[in-house]
């Protein structure tokens, strides 16, 4: 992994942006909520080193925080709908039948609508707050996983190593602990790649449309809807948000691509 440029570039930003996020509050002394209506649409300076918004309160602090959010629901988002779609497709694929009918066939009325709007109509009903958030992006999460996990499951049954350990008694459960999960697992760290990339862009698209975490909480999504008004007095409200989701949602993409270089099992193709 070393000798891979571009996997260490991308990995050096991803670990600089969750370090700027985790320690957020020894960074800055100034609070992300406080309001100074005397400092408003102020630019950059050293007091506040990427300006203040419309109520006067510091951006840069409030892209700290709002970084926290961000990683935060994608690193739950993803553990959860990987987890449970690994689990999922794994078992339906290997059993077959009636289990791998139902399975999938959920899978497929999920994907019949577009993620976005349906996470929106979710965030409708459930109503806006971070938990919620988690929630409706976790229940459509776990399918490209699962869909993944039995394809993957339903190569890997018929190699040899499978087939030696089934005509030698082996229960299902064991095979899938000791030789379907591991083989499994270098496909699903790549998706996963790609999935941290998707959430932190759907966290902020459900920030910017008021669906996500409400104020007095940050949010990059939420940051860039507040700017939104100033593009041509103080752009940099939208610029620093915007640059932050860029460079997060391009990091997490090209890691993928040179993960999937480096992981990609030969047998499965």
């Amino acid at each position: 992994m070393k000798s891979n440029g571009l996997i260490v570039v991308c990995s050096a930003i991803i670990l600089l942006l969750l370090g700027f996020s985790a320690f957020a509050p020894w960074l800055t002394s100034i609070s992300y909520s406080e309001i100074h209506l005397q400092d408003r649409l102020q630019g950059p300076s050293f007091q506040h080193l990427l300006g203040t918004d419309e109520l006067g309160r510091d951006i840069f602090s409030r892209m700290l925080y709002g970084g926290r959010v961000s990683f935060l629901v994608s690193v739950i988002v993803v553990s959860v709908s990987l987890v449970l779609g690994a689990i999922l497709g794994a078992f339906s694929g290997y059993a077959g039948g009636w289990t791998e009918e139902l399975v999938m066939r959920i899978a497929d009325i999920l994907l019949a609508f577009p993620g976005i709007l349906l996470a929106i109509g979710l965030m409708a009903v459930l109503g806006p707050s971070l938990k919620n958030v988690i929630l409706a992006l976790a229940m459509i999460g776990w399918v490209t996983y699962a869909r993944l996990a039995r394809g993957v499951t339903l190569k890997l049954q018929e190699l040899d190593f499978v087939r030696a350990s089934q005509s030698l008694g082996a229960s299902p459960f064991w095979i899938l602990l000791r030789h379907i999960f591991p083989n499994m697992i270098p496909v699903l760290i790549v998706q996963a790649s790609f999935g941290f990339a998707g959430t932190i862009l759907a966290e902020a698209s459900l920030s910017f449309l008021g669906l996500g975490v409400q104020p007095p909480q940050p949010s990059w999504g939420s940051m860039l809807n507040d700017g939104k008004n100033h593009l041509l007095d103080a752009p940099y409200l939208t610029i620093f948000p915007g640059l932050a989701i860029f460079v997060s949602v391009l990091a997490f993409n090209l890691l993928g691509d040179a993960l999937r270089d480096k992981l990609d099992p030969r047998f499965l193709h």
